[in-house]
């Protein structure tokens, strides 16, 4: 089906965070199972070792599945139901997209920075004797190479040889991350990490693959736009306006209008469901909880402007006398909308949660419903962090006073 009128923007909002598992608060407790449901919805989960909270592959977890314990995600990974590779950025993928991204390994030219052909082509000697070490003698993290006697790093522009020789393994595919320990990444080779995939028997035809990551990006998406696409998956960057319509065309896109976008929208046909309500203004989302800064609902900070008139861009890569909001600004969602952002962090060890400062969206009045909602949001969060006590800095009143409450 298609919507026979244009939806309105809200609609197009709650679709999107319908598909990405935001709707509706969790009916039950979580179950590791959860966690790859949620990981296949998104399509893909971005990795990222900032730590002021917990770091964002088990935040945008949490924002999806409430209290769970991130052991689950590791444990998902140690047993292969999902794997790392560059696809966003750096992210963890359901293993049955194995296939798509294994075309990038055996041709990492194309992926520019993230495969270090010079360095590959330097050191390949060496490269080729690191890769016969693992597979002779088993699993190797880069801490187990020491530096020389009196180096020290300085950051990833002086990694040690042997951590940027695990990297071009990692690019090319020989080696995986088999399991992590600590965040730390434990490689292994392929063959022992996904013992029954045959490159000659399993991997997609080349003109299969970009047809597929559009539907993935579609779904995961909810509603999407041919300037959107591109980003979900790094692709290269152009419209993909010929290719959806083309899959419209095949019955498994429908195409729709929304209120006041000059551009095509297309909504994957598993979602028709959800696009009847959205049509009939019956999806509405109920949640309010704290997204990290990586969360794909504002990754895309051009798509976050157009489809929630959020302007988010990440202050942790900013001068800290350029900023605007604070280092790691944890956007606010309430019931649809994005209200606000949070820069906050988990003292860990004193058991505090500080909040540096709350930033309202202009616009945004703080009512004692919002208000109620979002001091349970920080609390929930809070309480999972094992950081109890909330601290709170620059705040509006309202929500000081909200917190101070209980």
């Amino acid at each position: 089906m298609t919507a026979s009128a244009p939806l309105s923007l809200n609609a197009a909002r709650s679709l999107h965070l319908a598909a990405q598992g935001l709707l509706g608060a969790p009916r039950r407790k979580a179950v590791k199972a959860d966690v790859l449901d949620a990981i296949r919805r998104m399509a893909q989960l971005q990795i990222d070792t900032i730590h002021v909270v917990a770091r964002s592959p088990y935040l945008v977890l949490f924002s999806r599945l409430s209290p769970y314990p991130p052991q689950w995600l590791d444990e998902h990974l140690a047993e292969a139901s999902l794997f790392e590779y560059w696809s966003h950025e750096a992210c963890f993928l359901p293993i049955e997209a194995f296939g798509l991204m294994r075309h990038r390994m055996l041709d990492p030219q194309r992926m520019g920075w993230k495969y270090a052909a010079g360095w590959h082509g330097q050191h390949r000697d060496a490269i080729d004797a690191l890769l016969e070490r693992v597979r002779a003698t088993g699993p190797v993290r880069s801490a187990d190479f020491a530096r020389a006697a009196g180096e020290k790093g300085s950051g990833w522009w002086d990694w040690k040889p042997e951590k940027r020789h695990l990297e071009v393994l990692f690019s090319t595919g020989q080696l995986m991350v088999a399991a992590r320990h600590n965040f730390q990444r434990i490689y292994d080779v392929r063959e022992r990490v996904l013992p029954h995939w045959d490159d000659a028997r399993d991997l997609p035809k080349p003109d299969e693959v970009m047809p597929q990551l559009l539907r993935n990006t579609c779904r995961a998406l909810g509603i999407a736009r041919a300037d959107w696409v591109a980003d979900y998956y790094r692709l290269p960057k152009r419209s993909y306006r010929d290719e959806l319509h083309a899959l419209a065309d095949a019955g498994e896109l429908l195409p729709v209008a929304v209120e006041g976008w000059k551009q095509d929208a297309f909504v994957h046909r598993d979602l028709a469901p959800l696009l009847a309500r959205a049509a009939d203004d019956t999806l509405r989302s109920s949640v309010t909880t704290l997204l990290s800064p990586f969360d794909p609902v504002v990754w895309d900070r051009r798509r976050a402007s157009q489809l929630f008139g959020f302007d988010y861009t990440i202050e942790c890569y900013t001068p800290a006398h350029k900023r605007r909001y604070g280092y790691f600004c944890l956007p606010v969602l309430h019931r649809g909308k994005l209200v606000g952002r949070v820069d906050a962090k988990a003292h860990r060890a004193q058991g505090v949660f500080e909040l540096k400062a709350v930033h309202v969206e202009p616009g945004v009045r703080l009512g004692s419903g919002l208000t109620a909602d979002v001091a349970r949001a920080i609390r929930r969060l809070a309480d999972w962090h094992a950081t109890p006590e909330v601290a709170v800095g620059d705040a509006p009143r309202e929500l000081r006073a909200a917190l101070a409450g209980g």
